[in-house]
């Protein structure tokens, strides 16, 4: 059993190991999960959460890469969530995104940590909300979170980040398929990454284009600026930075940024009920009252909407 206070505190303190143990109680589901959220809960609410979604290819990693480098510059704490396809033999990350963010390896000011989806849908592990919980009381000031990168199920970042950052890239498909993949409807802030390829100004204003035909925007609504990159020579990438703090602005003036927040917290909520719920009914297999309902439905004298909400009802009287 690890000492939960005593992990917090070096947490706290800037100690990447009590930061690796903390994430990986979180990751292992453990018994002590409760203790660690319950310790940290004080502790949290003051980083700025930034997720960047995109096809693979676009440069996903670089352009994270290269805003590490920026928010170190400003002597910023960065804490950094890579997300990587998980391996189907041992359901690790398979990537390992760290390796190609080496250069901020020795920097005690950057976190960086690769975590498996584990067959999470949405592009993100499922304990990326506790994951970034952790990052934030551990004193970030600001956490990116990269995405896997696998196309139609990348929207789920917008749920989880204050700002959401899509990156698109010349010749990696049109905008009409990036309205199919949904990141039209996320964004805050588009980034046309390796923009010294050629294409990269018909990209900006097709997605210009695109981002145009969306939802009407009144007054004051914020639109989502288009940023063009060279993100492994570092070019543009003080614009992206300029574009997100201007989206943060522009959130604390509105208290959008408050009510992501509360929306977020009643999803990681519901998803922990949900979750409890599940495996309290996982137990129920060969259990008597399960099998009851059973032979009520195959007999026609329940149907199978009135036996849940019977097993439902049993179980939170029971629990």
């Amino acid at each position: 059993m690890q000492d939960v206070s005593s992990l917090v505190a070096q947490a706290r303190e800037g100690r990447p190991r009590a930061v690796a143990r903390l994430i990986s109680l979180v990751e292992g589901a453990s018994p002590q999960l409760r203790e660690v959220m319950a310790a940290l809960a004080p502790l949290t609410g003051g980083a700025y959460v930034v997720g960047l979604t995109g096809s693979p290819g676009v440069g996903k990693s670089t352009s994270t890469s290269a805003l590490v480098t920026a928010y170190r510059e400003q002597g910023k704490r960065v804490g950094v969530l890579a997300v990587d396809p998980s391996s189907p033999f041992s359901g690790g990350a398979l990537l390992g995104d760290r390796v190609r963010m080496s250069e901020h390896a020795s920097d005690p000011g950057v976190y960086i940590r690769s975590m498996a989806t584990r067959g999470h849908l949405g592009g993100l592990a499922w304990s990326a909300p506790q994951a970034i919980r952790v990052l934030d009381a551990a004193g970030c000031d600001v956490i990116l979170v990269e995405t896997v990168g696998v196309g139609q199920s990348e929207v789920e970042i917008a749920s989880q980040a204050d700002t959401s950052v899509v990156l698109l890239a010349p010749g990696m498909g049109d905008g009409i398929q990036a309205a199919k993949a949904g990141i039209l409807e996320i964004g805050d802030v588009y980034v046309v990454n390796k923009a010294d390829r050629d294409g990269a100004d018909a990209t900006a204003r097709e997605l210009n284009h695109m981002l145009g035909l969306g939802e009407a925007r009144g007054p004051g609504d914020w639109r989502p600026p288009i940023v063009k990159t060279v993100a492994a020579r570092g070019e543009g990438v003080d614009e992206v930075v300029e574009a997100l703090e201007k989206h943060r602005a522009w959130m604390d003036e509105r208290d959008v940024l408050a009510e992501r927040r509360r929306a977020r917290a009643a999803r990681e909520v519901e998803t922990i009920a949900v979750t409890t719920l599940r495996e309290r009914i996982g137990d129920l297999h060969g259990d008597r009252r399960l099998g009851a309902l059973a032979e009520r439905i195959v007999a026609g004298e329940l149907d199978p909407y009135r036996a849940a909400d019977e097993l439902v009802a049993g179980l939170t009287t029971s629990g």
